[in-house]
């Protein structure tokens, strides 16, 4: 069981980056350029050439994260994409999303914190983009509030919350994208007709057509390879449980005050082969 174990982690180190469609959607600089100007409608100096890229990669090492970052006219902006479970621990994400990002900057443009002269720093902009239901939520979050009731506390963030709405601009277009797809996921399971039923039904209902006509292909791939990762991680949470169970049995039966039938009752994962195998490692090193 060991073997598997260490079979299984090796998987989860080795397993290499996959774009989302959110950032392959986002890289091309003219829908990076939509996005913005669905954010700044007002900003008629914005152009493809003053879009600076910033995303940074593989962010708390977890590839499943969608977290896009940019620098237009002096203003950072960070969008941060919240699946269907709602959490506010999106602001501690946020946060070091933010601090990570400055620091990438203060290092691209020369700059020197520990020094007298003050540095320049491009004015944050923080946005979540929420796929699920809006129900009650808020439209603005604040770290303070959600964390520290409201206290005046020396670090604050705040973000606004981007929901589905009536508008056809390219943000809420990718949020019904991911609705589709959830819901073909729902129909279809873990598959590729999901992926192609929600490229199909998108494109009829002119959701992301121009872009889902040009990338098809690499929008399967992308998501077929997001079913890969999830499969993976499924795997490793398995595995970790499974060795905690281990962990446990092999407890109980040192302590001697169950009987096998007993333990198994308790940890039902454990086969009864498994058990007395576990019980013939106690017994040899006793």
């Amino acid at each position: 069981m060991q073997n598997d174990t260490t079979q299984t982690q090796e998987i989860m180190a080795k397993r290499t980056a996959k774009n989302s469609v959110f950032l392959d959607l986002f890289q091309n600089k003219r829908y990076l350029l939509e996005l913005y100007k669905t954010l700044h409608p007002e900003d008629n100096d914005a152009t493809e050439d003053s879009l600076t890229n910033v995303t940074i990669e593989n962010i708390l090492t977890d590839n499943l994260y969608n977290d896009l970052g940019f620098i237009i006219n002096n203003k950072l902006m960070i969008l941060i994409e919240a699946q269907s479970t709602w959490t506010m621990n999106i602001l501690v994400r946020i946060l070091l999303y933010l601090a990570q990002s400055y620091h990438e900057y203060f290092q691209r443009t020369s700059q020197n914190y520990y020094k007298s002269k003050k540095v320049k720093m491009p004015r944050p902009e923080l946005y979540v983009i929420f796929i699920g239901n809006k129900g009650r939520k808020p439209d603005k979050i604040s770290l303070s509030k959600e964390f520290f009731k409201d206290a005046d506390i020396d670090l604050e963030i705040k973000a606004t919350v981007i929901y589905e709405n009536d508008k056809d601009d390219i943000i809420n277009q990718y949020i019904i994208f991911c609705k589709v797809f959830n819901e073909q996921t729902r129909q279809h399971g873990m598959t590729q007709k999901a992926v192609m039923e929600t490229i199909r039904i998108c494109k009829s209902r002119n959701i992301l057509k121009e872009y889902l006509a040009q990338r098809e292909k690499e929008v399967v791939t992308i998501m077929m390879s997001l079913f890969n990762e999830k499969e993976i991680l499924k795997m490793y949470v398995k595995s970790e449980r499974h060795d905690a169970d281990r962990e446990t049995a092999e407890r109980m039966i040192k302590d001697g005050e169950m009987s096998l039938e007993k333990i198994a009752r308790y940890i039902p994962s454990l086969s009864m082969e498994e058990l007395k195998e576990i019980e013939a490692e106690v017994m040899q090193f006793a």
